[in-house]
């Protein structure tokens, strides 16, 4: 399919981009796509609960009283998770919550996330551009320009450009993104795809875990 390029002041430049149909015409896979958003989102995980069990608190190791003749139940240890301030039983613990996916799957929930936004009318192009300094009004002004939703904007350029990362930092519904480190979960995030003309063009041979 074609796309018109738009100017960063919002006018047509007569130039279309073209974009590939195994990347942005695929029939989605909505199970890939959950699959590679749950192991985004599992990886960002901190996994750094803990509680400390009955080898962990700082209690007596006495026995709290004796073995039989008290008429209740035996108790060897005021650290039992039965008494306040005891150890808990079966509490978390550190752990890694990441799981393995294959690229394979990994790059179709990506492609069929592409292929939601395109069905949407959710992606546009436009000509590549420069910025002398960081200016997050000026960036403000681009998304204006060409007419996208700003709920949620994702901009991906070819290559990273320093200038307008710092750009966008300030901006909480701005993430900009380079076809490396493009992933499925930020794509169904955004209202809005914006690709640099030329970004486009290597998404099927780019990718990253």
């Amino acid at each position: 399919m074609e796309i018109a390029v738009l100017k960063i002041d919002g006018t047509d430049t007569g130039k279309k981009a073209v974009l590939d149909d195994a990347v942005f015409g695929i029939k989605p896979n909505d199970h890939a796509i959950y699959l590679d958003v749950k192991q985004y989102l599992a990886a960002h995980r901190q996994g750094t609960s803990k509680t400390k069990d009955r080898s962990e608190v700082a209690y007596s190791t006495k026995k709290i009283i004796r073995q039989k003749g008290s008429g209740g139940a035996r108790h060897g240890s005021i650290k039992s998770n039965i008494y306040v301030g005891g150890g808990r039983a079966h509490g978390p613990r550190p752990r890694n919550y990441d799981f393995k996916l294959n690229k394979k799957v990994k790059q179709l929930a990506r492609f069929s996330a592409l292929s939601y936004k395109a069905k949407e009318d959710a992606i546009a192009v436009i000509e590549p551009f420069t910025m002398d300094a960081p200016k997050t009004k000026e960036f403000v002004s681009i998304i204006k320009n060409i007419k996208v939703n700003d709920r949620m904007v994702l901009f991906v350029v070819p290559e990273r450009n320093e200038n307008i990362s710092l750009s966008s930092r300030n901006l909480e519904n701005v993430k900009v993104a380079t076809p490396n480190n493009l992933n499925t979960y930020d794509i169904m995030r955004a209202y809005s795809v914006v690709f640099v003309d030329g970004a486009q063009n290597s998404l099927k041979t780019e990718y990253k875990r």
